[in-house]
């Protein structure tokens, strides 16, 4: 359910870009300075906490099964995905490279619903893999090391964002 949402959460995103604010941002200077200094530093943040993941499993205290509305779950996912703030970098970089201003709405629509099925299904396939007691046990084991090269990978991302003239 929250894979619903985040799904739809992307719709909000794919909204604004194709109503041309995209293009808006892509062709302002201090917009786009903005959102390269915020954007890098995010990922650099984000880099840090994972380079600082640890390898201690901590078993969690036995959860008491509460029954969550699905509703719920779409509207977390949905929220999530909203307030990504790595989401509006991609849809400028999308929008204003990828797709061009003369494109019909219905194709960018269907561009639109297409990058929503295809994370849907990513997210889906995921909660799937991560579902199966066997592989959830490995990844708790292992997730530390993937914490790390990722993080490693976010902070030079990060710092290529920052540095590269846009």
């Amino acid at each position: 359910m929250c894979s619903i949402g985040i799904a739809l959460g992307l719709s909000v995103h794919i909204f604004y870009s194709s109503l041309g604010l995209a293009a808006v941002l892509a062709n302002s200077e201090t917009a786009l300075w903005v959102i390269k200094i915020l954007g890098g530093s995010y990922l650099i943040y984000l880099g840090i906490v994972g380079v600082r993941s640890s390898s201690g499993i901590v078993q969690p205290p036995k959860a008491v099964a509460v029954d969550i509305p699905a509703s719920r779950h779409i509207i977390t996912g949905f929220v999530c995905n909203v307030l990504n703030p790595k989401a509006p970098v991609y849809f400028i970089s999308l929008f204003t490279v990828v797709l061009s201003p003369e494109m019909p709405l219905v194709q960018i629509a269907v561009y639109g619903a297409w990058m929503m099925l295809i994370q849907l299904m990513w997210f889906s396939a995921v909660v799937t893999l991560l579902s199966n007691p066997g592989i959830n046990r490995r990844f708790k084991r292992f997730g530390y090391h993937i914490d790390r090269l990722l993080g490693a990978t976010m902070i030079v991302l990060g710092l290529k964002v920052i540095f590269t003239r846009v």
